[in-house]
């Protein structure tokens, strides 16, 4: 493999890291650094791809090494947060099946987009949107009202599985 494969790479396997670091986080019920790990690993994953295009080492391999990354840390991770921190106590377990909704369209969402493979825009929104949106969201959690997260988990589900067409930026 290419020595210059493995900086991007790194990007994404930091990112999956910070994903892990926020599950963690979450068991240990620190809410605030879980949504922060979520949203720093937005930061690298905006940075891998920037990088390996610069650097002229994309590959298959990165791709989907990308969106494993992906799942966990903008799908299992937000879900596992927000179950924990919002949806757990009033809502029990439909708080569990509205977070494991979330992570399973983001699984669905990460396949179609890697077979697709359409270049001018995205279909439904990605989960690189969706997930720190959620860790967002549960930053603000007490100034909002109970009803929100269950409704902003579904929403953004639907969102992330329709086939609304979004720019690419």
């Amino acid at each position: 493999m290419n020595h210059k494969a493995a900086i991007p790479n790194a990007f994404t396997l930091t990112n999956l890291l910070l994903g892990i670091l926020s599950i963690v986080y979450t068991m240990d019920q620190n809410y605030m650094m879980s949504a922060i790990m979520i949203l720093l690993a937005a930061v690298l994953d905006g940075m891998d791809g920037r990088v390996a295009r610069k650097l002229e080492v994309s590959s298959a391999f990165g791709k989907e090494l990308d969106s494993l990354s992906d799942l966990v840390s903008f799908g299992v991770a937000p879900a596992i947060l927000v179950y924990a921190a919002h949806l757990e106590e009033p809502y029990h377990y439909v708080g569990l099946a509205i977070a494991i909704v979330f992570a399973l369209c983001g699984a669905v969402r990460l396949a179609r987009f890697n077979v697709l493979n359409i270049t001018t825009h995205f279909l439904g929104i990605p989960i690189t949107v969706a997930g720190p949106l959620m860790a967002l969201f549960s930053l603000a959690g007490a100034r909002l009202p109970v009803l929100f997260f269950p409704i902003a988990m579904l929403l953004l589900a639907g969102l992330m599985v329709s086939n609304l067409k979004v720019p690419k930026l």
